[in-house]
Parts: structure tokens; C-alpha cells; sequence
């Protein structure tokens, strides 16, 4: 198994810590969530500085900086019915564009002739080492931790074009954070709830994946290099369904916190 740490995970963050990027005046700060409002921002190695910040005003950055978005399609048993599919034998994997990341609290915007766009609540795996050929075994060692991620679908286009690149990639359909939650495993009974206007759209015990997190990197580092800060979403319940101009989507993970974005339809 080919691995490189990330310098990150040198510093003196800890186990549970929620960490943050984000911006403020061109500048780029990273912190330590000690609450849902106030952050202790960090020095270059990730030492604790004691300086705090309040994060009203700010803009939330996403928690990581990928090379590549990794997605599994269809990991969940009811979310394959609703979707009229049969359970992959192995994780069915695809990518997003980068230039599709987008953070909390940020606009979604989508062209009137995209048709159906979709929510799609997932939990997301932040890489913590460049790796290749993980063992299953081994898998949970190359995790830095864990954030929320919609996966943002035109769902006509996905259809129509019979793969999904297009459909999946347009600019700001991955809305990842509102944090980096360090830690090395999800609890199996951690609940992914999706909210549309304040209702609950989708609810998931994490244990409920088909291909739980090990397998899945696993499954990727055999045939592509893993690098650190790379994200993996894991897949969505069932519930899936379409947004509106105005709407606003809210994806909770238990012990993570809560991904919000505005969905803004434009006629181009």
C-alpha cells in the first residue's frame, strides 16, 4: 500500500475536532469549531493559537482542497428501488467536476434549460493520505475525516445522456461542509437527514450503505491514486427530489453539522 501523510494531520487537532476554513477580507484562516459560531483559529501547523473568531459574516470555505471528487452511485437499498435499479455488485463509482465544488451557504445556480435539478444528501470521506491498493483492512487509516455533500443532479440530462458527467458537473452542484469532522469512523447509527424549506425529505442511518466506507476506498485505490484532501461521497437514500427557485436544501450528518445552500434558478 503506497501512503504519504498529509501535513495536516501532524498538527495538534484531535479526534472530534470540527475544523473550518474559511475567509475573510482575501484572506484564507482555518479554526476549530468550539461551537456553532465561534471558532479558535489555527497557525500553519494546526496549533491552537487562542485567538477567537466569530464566524457571522464570514464565508465558510469548503474543508478541503481536492484533486478529485469521487461519488458512488446508488448505496443505498431504498434509494436503488426508488430508483427503479437493481444493488450494484461492487460500488458503482463516477466523478464530479471540481469546478463543481461549492460550500456552505453558498448559491446553487441552474439554467431553466437544465430541467429537473434534484437534491442528493450524502455523506462525504475527506482523504487524509495519498494512497493506492488499500486493503479493505487497512482503509480507516487513510481517513481524515468526514463532511456534508449534496450531490447536485439535472436529472433530465443525466438520463438523457446515458452516462453523467454533464448532469452531475454543472458549476457549484457539489456544496460540501459546513466542517472537516475528524475522525476515523461514522458511527453506524449516525442519521443523514436532508430538509427542503425546513422539511425532512430524507432520513438514513449511515449503517445503511450497501458498501460501507472501507470497501469503498478500497475499491478506488485499486485502480486510481487516492491523494490527500481528495473527497469521496458515498451515496444517497432514497428521497431524492427537485428544487425550485428560492428553495433551500439543508443536509444534517449527526456530529457534523449542517450544509445549507440556496437554490437559485436562472434563464440562462
Amino acid at each position: 500500500m503506497k501512503r504519504r501523510r498529509n501535513e495536516m494531520t501532524e498538527g495538534k487537532w484531535n479526534c472530534g475536532d470540527r475544523i473550518v476554513r474559511f475567509g475573510r477580507d482575501g484572506w484564507v484562516m482555518v479554526g476549530r469549531m468550539t461551537g456553532d459560531a465561534l471558532v479558535e483559529l489555527l497557525d500553519d501547523r494546526g496549533v491552537p493559537t487562542g485567538r477567537m473568531e466569530s464566524l457571522e459574516g464570514m464565508r465558510c470555505l469548503p474543508p478541503c482542497e481536492p484533486r478529485a471528487i469521487w461519488c458512488v452511485g446508488v448505496n443505498y437499498l431504498n434509494h436503488a428501488r426508488e430508483m427503479e435499479s437493481a444493488p450494484p455488485p461492487e460500488p458503482c463509482i463516477f466523478l464530479k467536476a471540481l469546478t463543481a465544488l461549492s460550500e456552505h451557504e453558498a448559491p446553487v445556480r441552474f439554467p431553466a434549460w437544465a430541467g429537473r435539478i434534484d437534491y442528493e444528501g450524502e455523506l462525504a470521506v475527506v482523504i487524509g493520505h495519498d494512497c493506492k491498493n488499500v486493503p479493505e483492512a487497512d482503509a480507516l487509516d487513510v481517513v481524515m475525516g468526514y463532511a456534508c455533500f449534496n450531490d447536485v443532479t439535472a436529472r433530465e440530462l443525466q438520463s438523457a445522456d446515458g452516462q453523467w458527467t454533464r448532469g452531475k458537473g454543472f458549476d457549484g452542484f457539489a456544496p460540501l461542509g459546513p466542517c472537516l469532522l475528524l475522525r476515523r469512523e461514522m458511527p453506524a447509527e449516525a442519521v443523514l437527514r436532508t430538509r427542503l424549506n425546513g422539511r425532512v425529505v430524507q432520513e438514513a442511518h449511515l449503517g445503511e450503505m450497501i458498501f460501507g466506507v472501507p470497501r469503498i476506498i478500497a475499491h478506488i485505490s485499486r485502480f486510481a491514486t487516492l491523494h490527500a484532501g481528495d473527497v469521496i461521497a458515498t451515496g444517497t437514500p432514497s428521497g431524492v427530489g427537485p428544487v425550485r427557485d428560492g428553495d433551500v436544501v439543508e443536509v444534517e450528518i449527526e456530529g457534523i453539522g449542517v450544509l445549507r445552500n440556496h437554490f437559485v434558478g436562472a434563464g440562462d
